[in-house]
């Protein structure tokens, strides 16, 4: 999962795209990187870490220009280095940078055919590589000396055509625009805004809404699945259906997990959803367990708050704050490696003992994915002095690999993989464990847009809406992804791309 935005302004665009990519860091902490463009001259810059660590004053100062993209970086295809910080650029045709949120089904196919048939080369393995040359070797074939929106909407088609799995991405045409699309499911998000002044509309792309609301962008639409915008530096809008809309099925763990509370996405907002979920969540407990004990409720810092919330509030019991959390510490989901995330827990939770000693709590996350996390975090809820440690689960049991853009491809990975509710309780060290189910998932997060009828829920329910991920796709993913993890653990991969960025 990562952040990605546009713009075409009628004045510098640095400080802006700068800003929007702050409200975004919660999509990836991996590393960053924004790309201007200015009468012809492109600028870069970008580097592992964090926004504010990558970006110093003379940087900013280097990214001159009217238009320009970023992107912020967690890793799940590729690996964690800083040659995969986007954006990516090619010199051939015109010049152009990509910045991509999501995965590439059929990157590996792609791969040789760019190198086999287009005769392009690939510095990383990157998917997003992978589909800038795509794009870069379609609008090629175009061949004008100017690019036109027709000539964009042509090479797009063409990319639809090759490319299959979970996208949105942002694209800079030096000297040209700037564009945007997604992939004809809609399984990740990509939000268009407008914004008024003396000098003629600006136009902005992003993830998420709330990096147009920070940036006193007006929310236009979401850009439909399969469709794709460019907006010419001029900031005279085209947007066109490139591919027809198959099942727009947008991915539920946005809702559950990824997204700030405060965005809507797909004219749904993060905020109800979560809030419904927690409704839900209570109703399943006070049928399982009518006469329960529980005390009092506690989340798990920051993403479960709105849902426990409702819980306790539903379930007629104390909500408190249990955790304090080291805010100087990343997301621990998206941090690059197991090892890191179970270190990074007791960095960044702390218990107040007075909330836990001798109650029965019941602590809700808003999902369990790998179960370190959350066994650590009933231990630390144990050694504060808690009698009984029950925990809830806003979603499903994650069963299932994600292939679509998030850090769940190994199924050896996944706790509730082949285990009962009973073991994973066990596992954890839990006294009882309850999940949401699926049915009530959906239900919470369809319940703002009668348009969405379906959602992505694969990692849940195992069935792929792109329909090309079969057992072997899997099992190859699962041998990429422990190849990749014994190349990290040596010195690094063989060719090696230095930077000056």
């Amino acid at each position: 999962m990562c952040g990605i935005v546009g713009i075409v302004g009628t004045g510098p665009v640095n400080q802006r795209l700068y800003d929007a990519l702050t409200v975004l860091q919660h999509r990836g902490q991996d590393a960053a990187g924004i790309a201007t463009a200015s009468e012809g001259e492109l600028c870069v810059r970008k580097g592992s870490g964090l926004v504010r660590d990558v970006f110093q004053q003379h940087d900013m100062l280097d990214l001159k220009g009217d238009i320009g993209i970023g992107h912020v970086r967690y890793p799940t295809a590729g690996c964690d280095s800083a040659s995969e910080a986007q954006p990516f650029y090619v010199n051939a045709p015109y010049g152009i940078c990509l910045a991509h949120n999501g995965n590439l089904t059929n990157s590996a196919e792609l791969a040789q055919v760019l190198i086999r048939e287009d005769r392009r080369h690939l510095n990383t393995s990157s998917d997003s590589e992978v589909l800038l040359n795509v794009f870069a070797s379609e609008l090629q074939r175009v061949g004008t000396p100017r690019v036109t929106p027709a000539d964009v909407f042509a090479a797009l088609s063409a990319v639809y055509r090759r490319c299959r799995g979970g996208y949105a991405v942002v694209a800079m045409i030096v000297g040209h625009g700037v564009l945007g699309f997604r992939d004809p499911n809609g399984i990740r998000p990509l939000v268009l805004g407008r914004r008024e002044t003396p000098r003629g509309p600006e136009w902005m792309l992003a993830s998420e809404s709330v990096a147009l609301d920070m940036l006193s962008f007006r929310f236009e639409r979401d850009i439909a699945p399969g469709e794709a915008v460019f907006i010419d530096e001029q900031g005279r809008l085209h947007a066109q259906q490139c591919v027809p809309t198959l099942r727009h099925t947008p991915c539920i763990f946005e809702y559950v997990y990824f997204a700030r509370p405060d965005s809507i996405i797909d004219n749904i907002s993060v905020y109800r959803a979560r809030m419904r979920m927690g409704d839900r969540l209570a109703a399943q407990i006070l049928r399982e367990r009518p006469d329960h004990d529980i005390d009092v409720v506690i989340p798990i810092p920051d993403t479960s708050r709105t849902s426990a919330l409702q819980v306790a509030q539903r379930l007629g019991l104390k909500y408190r704050e249990g955790f304090i959390k080291n805010r100087y510490i990343g997301r621990t989901f998206i941090m690059p490696g197991q090892e890191m995330r179970e270190r990074s827990v007791r960095r960044k939770l702390n218990a107040i003992d007075l909330e836990f000693r001798g109650k029965t709590v019941l602590l809700v996350d808003d999902s369990i994915v790998r179960g370190t996390t959350s066994a650590q975090i009933i231990e630390l809820a144990r050694e504060a002095g808690a009698r009984k440690v029950y925990f809830a689960s806003a979603a499903p049991p994650v069963r299932f690999p994600n292939v679509y853009g998030i850090d769940m491809p190994a199924v050896s990975e996944l706790i509730a993989s082949g285990r009962s509710d009973e073991e994973i309780a066990r596992f954890i060290g839990a006294d009882w464990l309850i999940y949401q189910s699926l049915h009530d998932l959906v239900a919470a997060c369809r319940h703002d847009n009668a348009k969405i009828t379906e959602f992505d829920t694969s990692c849940f329910s195992g069935e792929y809406v792109t329909g090309d991920v079969t057992p072997e796709y899997l099992q190859r993913l699962q041998l990429e992804r422990s190849d990749l993890a014994k190349t990290a653990r040596r010195e690094g991969r063989g060719l090696r791309v230095v930077h000056r960025s």
